[in-house]
């Protein structure tokens, strides 16, 4: 009789590893975790602004002023 599919949660992944590879899932997990967090952060920052629609097509039409989004994420990718 073979084993019930492992369901594809955070959760059953883990209890389904032998301990040593738990950790090292943990520790990826948390690295992928933070950089999806990171980015949809940034994004409802931009929702909650008054000016968002605005800044938002002046993003997408490249005449935004500053630091490129992607030229921030990559230097907050170093930290």
């Amino acid at each position: 009789m073979s084993a019930a599919p492992i369901p594809r949660t955070q959760d059953a992944v883990a209890a389904a590893l032998p301990p040593a590879q738990r950790m090292e899932f943990h520790r990826e997990m948390g690295e992928t975790i933070g950089d999806v967090l990171r980015r949809w952060w940034l994004r409802a920052e931009l929702y909650q602004d008054p000016e968002g629609d605005r800044i938002h097509a002046a993003v997408q039409n490249g005449t935004a002023l500053g630091t490129s989004a992607s030229a921030v994420l990559r230097r907050l990718g170093t930290r």
